[in-house]
């Protein structure tokens, strides 16, 4: 008698269990809206949310392919100015960061004793000359003489010979003036070509060795990098080609200056050398640049963002294609696509978009075929975008 009684008690949970699920709310409302007794409004199932900054209109425009290359933008030229002579610098007249023309003093070494080599040295030329003159008179009186009958030949050799010992005198002297000028000249140090003070070694009153370094000038008015290109690109650069840069994040212009006869066996690329104008010094030397060789360049192109590109699944032979915005529906459109820049992050369409189309960039989650788009702020892509 006790098993009826069993099987009606577990009848009667499970027509209670039963009644709590059809209490809960539709699938789709939110609690409080069920609460409130109205339905909920998600967002439409198979839409996405997009901002102006997601999107890109095409429209025509230039496109230049190139190779890429980057570097330190060294100065052209780095001089080490060294003591020419050993003594004790008496002034130090130019500072890092100065800027200084050709010839310009930089220091200046104790000179009391060059000088006076330098005046002696004036004197005994004086005499020298004084010397040579009259041995050079007596000799041209002596062989008028000798011609003449008058005096033995005896005499007249003694004048050629005297003549002879004048002129070398004179000879000697004058390269003992020249010594003695440039040894005074090297008391005043000064600079070789127009550049900057990078570094200043010496300071007044110290006794610097002759060949000790003094100071480091660089000329900044034209900067170099050093690029290396793979081989097998290496046959379209040439000398004179232009050169994109960006570097401190602004664009500079450049060319190629020179590129090296031959391949380096460990790397297998060939040295570049780029030129950048920098006159105004807006560029310091040694700063990092990345650009472009310009290999060629098209106007009047169709471009699009290298971002709005996509590639098919690993293994999917097939084409890459955009996401385009038509009506306010995503569709995926399948590109043909032509040469890239790099420089600038673009690439040439050839086919499957027109000026004018809408095209989503970056990443902005899952996208799908006839998705819904919305536009931050109520705006619609139709409105921004004519269609194709």
């Amino acid at each position: 008698m006790r098993r009826p009684a069993i099987l009606l008690t577990l009848a009667a949970l499970a027509v209670g269990g039963c009644d709590k699920t059809d209490a809960a709310p539709a699938t789709g409302a939110t609690p409080g809206a069920a609460a409130a007794g109205g339905p909920a409004a998600p967002r439409p199932a198979g839409s996405v949310v997009l901002s102006g900054a997601d999107l890109y209109t095409l429209t025509p425009g230039p496109i230049e392919v190139g190779i890429a290359i980057s570097g330190g933008l060294r100065p052209i030229e780095s001089i080490v100015i060294r003591a020419r002579l050993e003594g004790d610098v008496v002034e130090v007249i130019a500072r890092e960061g100065d800027r200084v023309a050709q010839g310009a003093l930089l220091a200046r070494f104790e000179s009391t004793e060059q000088e006076a080599t330098l005046r002696s040295a004036e004197a005994d030329k004086i005499a020298a000359e004084t010397e040579a003159k009259t041995a050079q008179w007596n000799f041209e009186q002596t062989r008028d003489l000798f011609q003449a009958g008058a005096v033995p030949e005896r005499d007249f050799r003694a004048a050629e010979q005297t003549a002879t010992s004048a002129a070398a005198r004179l000879a000697a002297s004058e390269a003992r003036l020249r010594a003695a000028a440039l040894v005074a000249r090297d008391t005043r140090v000064v600079a070789p070509v127009g550049g900057t003070i990078e570094r200043r070694v010496i300071q007044s009153g110290v006794r610097a060795l002759r060949g000790s370094e003094l100071f480091t000038l660089v000329r900044t008015d034209i900067l170099e990098l050093t690029a290396a290109v793979p081989a097998r690109l290496a046959s379209d650069v040439r000398s004179g080609q232009p050169v994109r840069f960006v570097a401190d994040g602004r664009n500079f212009d450049g060319r190629v200056a020179r590129v090296s006869p031959t391949v380096d066996p460990t790397s297998q690329s060939v040295t570049v050398y780029v030129q950048v104008p920098n006159r105004d010094g807006n560029l310091k030397g040694n700063t990092f640049a990345t650009g472009q060789i310009i290999a060629s360049a098209f106007d009047n192109q169709l471009l699009v963002p290298q971002q709005a590109v996509r590639q098919p699944a690993a293994g999917a032979a097939a084409d890459p294609f955009v996401w385009r915005v038509q009506g306010g529906v995503l569709e995926r459109a399948v590109v043909k696509l032509g040469v890239v820049d790099e420089g600038r992050g673009v690439v040439q369409v050839l086919s499957g978009l027109a000026a004018g189309d809408q095209v989503v960039v970056g990443n902005v989650g899952m996208l799908g075929n006839g998705m819904q788009v919305q536009l931050i702020g109520g705006e619609t892509p139709a409105a921004t975008a004519g269609a194709r």
